[in-house]
């Protein structure tokens, strides 16, 4: 055993979107952190689609964006093109996509890692968990080396006891090239977490040139570009790229310069197509060699983002599927088959890519394959993403049931964060469902928990005309600034426009001209402020966007602030720690059972388990009000 020289506030095992996301946030907020990672040339791997963003997940994006995170700043400099969808609907489902050159989006994050201050990077592979009784006391790897630290936060993805499948063939490993990690497991296990087996695939990737895109449908960029990031001014007008990345003072000049949009001098297009008569007959005549179908794998897979084989079989009367066929970068003439992930025997991939318009003559370079892996029941957290079993031990990302890099990365800061608030002795950042995607996320996961690989909705939101992704600014760049993560350049620049929202719309139903150019929106939903005699044209484009929507939707958006203040009352209402839900004898076996695995901290996070009642609740108040035995009762 060695014990390494220097010990660590925070240390974060993994290095993927939720690893970094974690150990950026713990280090600008000021503590001593570790990132270990199996291979730092792997650091912000996009392991399937090199994308970023969509319905729901662009949200996530732009929350860690407005909270001082790195994926919108790192998607705005290497995306390849962008796109606003769901623009023909209401703003609250407005969301942004990206696609990324995927080598530079990972180079990028690995260079901003290695800058940062307070952040130290080791390749090594965690082996087991350091703990003393029930708190965590560092990491041991697989040479031995101990690494101490205050706290732990684990982001290991999908390489917990992972198993690659391709037909019959099996090999142990997170993804393509990259090993298991076999020991972390049953070091989990030991502190009482139980664990469960889910899965993953990924589709083929094929060469540019065998591809005939005469036979698919073009699909270019929006434009102006609706990038990501609401700091990108600062991303743009940057010096040398040899100057370190920012620390708390924000100096846009930390930044290396350029984007790729830049060196490409516009966006690259993506292609739609689809799949034939053909690839139903070949997917139904082999789907007994899927190893999802003969019994091979074991972990349930994604719902919402389901294989070939699953769309075959659950949309049984539909003769074809679209598929997207989408760059991964502008040095890579490899082509992504979005909506085409399978674990079919490779001869059978080479037929079924030929069986797909454009793509008869097409090349594989790298085979489809599924991956299972080990995660442990989300429910067995706090909402801050600490272990209930263990004190310090924070879990981010895949291994919390959840898929999707933007799911990772929402999770990761807010696990650095609290780690490093932890360091500091204050009280955890906790989001609520009415503050952001993020909080309905993770209320979502430790309170309902998941059986399949959790994906977010606009659906799963009940505020979500209040969590629009374009004002994640103004609902949580302040939190971010009161725990220390938003420096003070961008605090001041976020400060400014909510400044000149707030005078805009106080103009606007005061003033006569403001009071005509109210008029005129609340009457005709299709004019645009923008376009306005009587808007202030020093405004920015962000400004005015802010102002037409909160009087265009004024009136749902008051309705659904009521929705929230009527339901604050439950959730501000702590259950305190001295109650044994065993002893409420009043209340059914089954309530009592979820009420004490799951240990809400709020009487609407147990009002929201799934199989409590309202009387369930009521029994609860009750109880609390009689208060601990032998003292006075108190008032709920």
């Amino acid at each position: 055993m060695f014990v390494y020289p220097k010990r660590f506030d925070v240390i974060v095992v993994g290095a993927g979107h939720a690893g970094v996301e974690a150990a950026l946030a713990a280090s600008r907020m000021g503590v001593n952190t570790l990132m270990l990672a199996i291979n730092l040339d792997t650091i912000g791997q996009m392991s399937c689609n090199p994308a970023i963003g969509g319905l729901a997940k662009g949200h996530l994006a732009r929350e860690i964006d407005a909270m001082g995170g790195e994926m919108g700043r790192n998607t705005d400099l290497t995306g390849l093109q962008f796109r606003m969808l769901n623009t023909s609907k209401g703003p609250s489902v407005w969301a942004p996509r990206a696609q990324c050159d995927k080598k530079a989006y990972q180079f990028r994050l690995k260079w901003v890692c290695e800058q940062q201050d307070n952040l130290t990077l080791i390749q090594g592979q965690a082996a087991r968990i350091l703990f003393k009784g029930k708190e965590v006391r560092g990491i041991e790897t697989n040479l031995g080396v101990h690494y101490e630290g205050s706290t732990v936060v684990i982001t290991t993805g999908t390489f917990l006891r992972g198993l690659m499948h391709i037909g019959s063939a099996q090999a142990k490993g997170g993804r393509a090239g990259e090993s298991a990690a076999l020991g972390l497991s049953d070091s989990l296990a030991e502190l009482g977490l139980e664990l469960g087996r889910l899965k993953t695939g990924t589709p083929p990737r094929l060469l540019r040139r065998s591809i005939d895109f005469t036979q698919t449908e073009e699909q270019p960029g929006d434009e102006p570009v609706p990038y990501f990031s609401y700091w990108r001014d600062d991303l743009f007008h940057v010096e040398h790229p040899s100057m370190s990345p920012e620390s708390g003072n924000d100096d846009p000049s930390h930044y290396p310069s350029g984007s790729i949009l830049e060196e490409i001098d516009g966006q690259l297009p993506c292609f739609i197509t689809s799949t034939t008569a053909a690839t139903k007959c070949l997917v139904q005549d082999n789907l007994h060699k899927s190893p999802m179908y003969s019994g091979e794998i074991a972990g349930t897979g994604p719902r919402y983002c389901p294989s070939i084989e699953d769309k075959i079989v659950r949309f049984s009367d539909k003769e074809t599927h679209q598929v997207f066929l989408e760059p991964e970068g502008i040095r890579t003439d490899e082509f992504y088959v979005n909506g085409f992930s399978t674990c079919l025997p490779y001869e059978i991939q080479i037929e079924l890519i030929k069986s797909i318009r454009g793509c008869e003559n097409a090349e594989i370079l790298r085979p489809a394959y599924a991956v299972e892996y080990d995660f442990v029941h989300p429910t067995q957290l706090h909402p801050s993403l600490e272990t209930q079993s263990c004190h310090n031990l924070y879990l981010a990302g895949q291994i919390n049931g959840t898929s999707g890099y933007e799911e990772a990365g929402a999770q990761g800061i807010i696990a650095g964060i609290n780690a490093a608030l932890r360091v500091k002795a204050k009280e955890p950042l906790i989001l609520g469902r009415n503050e952001a995607y993020i909080g309905v996320l993770i209320d979502d996961l430790v309170t309902k928990g998941t059986s399949e690989p959790y994906r977010m909705f606009t659906s799963r939101a009940e505020y979500r005309l209040l969590l629009r992704q374009d004002n994640a600014d103004l609902r949580l760049s302040q939190k971010a600034h009161e725990v220390g993560l938003l420096g003070q350049v961008r605090w001041q620049s976020f400060r400014t426009k909510r400044d000149q929202i707030n005078r805009e719309i106080d103009r606007l139903r005061e003033t006569r001209e403001g009071r005509v150019t109210l008029a005129q929106l609340l009457k005709r939903p299709d004019v645009h402020y923008s376009d306005l005699p009587y808007r202030d044209l020093s405004l920015a484009k962000e400004v005015l966007e802010q102002v037409e929507i909160a009087i265009k939707y004024e009136g749902y958006i008051s309705r659904q602030e009521l929705e929230v203040e009527k339901f604050r009352t439950l959730e501000e209402k702590q259950i305190p720690d001295w109650i044994d839900y065993s002893k409420i004898k009043s209340m059914r076996l089954e309530a009592r059972q979820k009420l004490t695995e799951i240990q809400p901290r709020t009487l609407g996070q147990a009002a929201r388990i799934s199989g409590i009642s309202p009387s369930d609740v009521s029994l609860l108040m009750v109880h609390m009000k009689r208060g601990p035995e032998g003292q006075e009762p108190v008032s709920v």
